[in-house]
């Protein structure tokens, strides 16, 4: 991979990972069209740069994680399903899911869902006066619906979104708490992937895993920002048509040119 490649994937992860249209997705859709050689190294740096971004949420909402303990208790429970689905299927989901066919479909299928939740949210009033204030239960059913998130395409912001609205909040209040659960989920993500692939990282690799999490971290501060200020007004819809739109064409594109079926 090389430095402007990096720089592309990370402006890319900066701008994509708090919003529901799938930061994976994009990233392997970029990588494809971008030939980077060595895909091993390509989908752990995809995975590591998250981290940067994930900073940039707890620059944004520290002062959420000084209201008391419960916070970090419900996110707990949030996190542990895909905590644990995760580090059984690791190795069969980073073989076989991450490929640009995948993506494609996973796009198409999640931008109908979130035309459909636009809808059904769309006058709805949140059951909590603030995020902190769900319930352990509800909680745990975020979290049990960012498992499907594990798919590359799918979009862990739309994923947890989703089951924020389900679980009773608002659309401003379940993107804020896909936010705050993005940290361990990705914190715990990233490091395990540091992990397995430890052996395979050489010290010029690390270079470009710095830089990559430097730009993630920058953009994303931007990205979070505008990306509440837009849903407040236009909802998730355009999110909807955005994805249908990519993941038609890039399916279309992937099989008029052969691309394989692995990233």
């Amino acid at each position: 991979m090389t430095y402007i490649q990096a720089i592309i994937i990370a402006i890319i992860e900066g701008i994509t990972e708090f919003l529901p249209v799938s930061s994976t997705g994009h990233m392997i859709l970029a990588q494809s069209l971008m030939d980077v050689k060595d895909p091993n190294f390509a989908n752990t740096f995809e995975i590591v740069i998250q981290l940067g971004a994930i900073m940039a949420v707890v620059l944004i909402y520290f002062k959420r994680f000084f209201v008391g303990l419960d916070i970090y208790l419900k996110l707990g429970v949030a996190f542990l399903p895909t905590g644990i689905i995760g580090f059984l299927a690791y190795k069969t989901i980073k073989h076989y899911l991450f490929n640009p066919i995948t993506v494609s479909i996973s796009l198409i299928v999640g931008g109908v869902v979130l035309i459909l939740l636009d809808k059904w949210s769309e006058r709805k009033r949140s059951e909590y006066k603030q995020v902190e204030d769900i319930s352990y239960l509800g909680a745990l059913k975020i979290g049990l619906i960012q498992c499907v998130s594990m798919v590359p395409g799918v979009s862990r912001a739309a994923a947890t979104i989703f089951g924020g609205v389900f679980a009773g909040f608002d659309r401003r209040q379940a993107a804020e708490f896909s936010f705050l659960l993005a940290i361990p989920t990705m914190f715990a993500a990233s490091g395990y992937d540091l992990l397995k692939e430890k052996d395979n990282i050489h010290s010029a690799d690390i270079a470009i895993l710095l830089l990559g999490g430097f730009v993630a971290f920058v953009i994303a501060i931007v990205a979070v920002k505008a990306f509440i200020a837009f849903l407040t007004k236009f909802g998730f819809k355009h999110f909807g048509y955005y994805r249908i739109i990519l993941g038609v064409l890039f399916l279309a594109y992937a099989l008029s040119t052969g691309l394989h079926l692995t990233a």
